[in-house]
């Protein structure tokens, strides 16, 4: 995991390309943007208010890396006519143990890309990637964990294929209300 990683997801007829890589700090601005979103705050375990905030999450994301047990990438969208990226949201792998057979998946998308395939089209990219890099670790499953009532994330599991497990019971402070498991196992 020494090179930086960067997964492409093609443009369709109907949505332009994603490139997935790790954050960076130039990223900060852009992060501290769309978490201004209420949605997002809503479901976010960290709230992003400011540059300080913005900078400590980035610096988060690379410890991960560094680490080797939690790869964040933003999820970035090609935008007509510019050079630059647009930050649309972020797809999250996380606890990676070599030896255990799962890891969980995570997922946001920016107010202004939501409804639009992002979060699906870059979990697909990310499961893919997440089975290809860590077989040979044991990885045989990925779990993707959400709120009873964030119905946009369960239709987004059930798009990427991810099937419905179980109900977890709510585990406060950091879960207030019951969760849904959806599991993609490596042949799926």
């Amino acid at each position: 995991m020494n090179a930086p990683v960067v997964l492409q997801v093609a443009a369709t007829s109907a949505s332009p390309a994603l490139v997935l890589r790790p954050w960076r700090m130039e990223d900060v601005a852009a992060l501290v943007e769309v978490s201004r979103d209420p949605a997002l705050r809503q479901w976010a375990s960290s709230v992003v208010d400011n540059d300080a905030d913005g900078a400590r999450w980035v610096q988060a994301q690379q410890r991960g890396w560094a680490a080797g047990d939690r790869f964040g990438f933003a999820v970035l969208e090609a935008q007509p006519g510019s050079v630059r990226e647009q930050l649309v949201g972020n797809v999250l792998l996380k606890e990676v143990t070599s030896g255990k057979p799962a890891a969980e998946v995570g997922y946001w998308t920016a107010a202004h890309a939501r409804g639009r395939g992002v979060a699906p089209r870059a979990l697909e990219a990310l499961t893919s990637w997440a089975f290809d890099t860590f077989e040979a670790d044991g990885l045989e499953r990925l779990e993707l964990l959400h709120q009873v009532d964030n119905l946009a994330s369960c239709r987004v599991a059930q798009k990427s294929r991810y099937d419905f497990d179980s109900i977890l019971p709510a585990a406060p402070p950091t879960f207030l209300r019951d969760g849904h498991l959806h599991i993609r196992r490596m042949s799926a």
